[in-house]
């Protein structure tokens, strides 16, 4: 199920902001990571590893929030909800890179864990706004 992004909000998923992964780990606790990430209209797509406990809490249960703040204005807000899709490798560490450059960083280098990247591809099943 893919939710319509509300009117007006359109902008807070093409701009280069920085969102918020919002996640519940293996052991119920809630988990809180600034994250880069693509929006193709219908996926969010972020970059990560399998060694770290955000990939590891997805994993377990697949369901996240995501929320994106206006920098011009920290009131106006997109929360989004869903769950983990899939996920696919990024060894060559592309979509780091391409990420890297959506963000301004022209001189970004392939990460040393490159071997354990991923793009972690998350479905959207509903838009908040605040």
């Amino acid at each position: 199920m893919i939710s319509k992004v509300p009117a007006g909000y359109e902008d807070l998923l093409e701009r280069p902001i920085v969102g918020v992964l919002g996640t519940v780990s293996p052991d119920g606790s809630p988990n809180l990571s600034p994250m880069r990430f693509t929006w193709d209209g219908a996926h969010l797509r972020v970059s990560h590893t399998i060694a770290r406990k955000k990939f590891v809490s997805l994993q377990a249960n697949p369901n996240y929030a995501f929320m994106i703040t206006d920098p011009d204005d920290p009131y106006r807000c997109l929360e989004i909800h869903g769950w983990l899709v899939t996920v696919e490798p990024d060894h060559d560490a592309a979509f780091y890179l391409s990420l890297g450059r959506r963000y301004g960083d022209d001189d970004i280098l392939p990460p040393g864990d490159i071997d354990d990247r991923v793009v972690m591809i998350l479905d959207t099943t509903r838009f908040l706004v605040k």
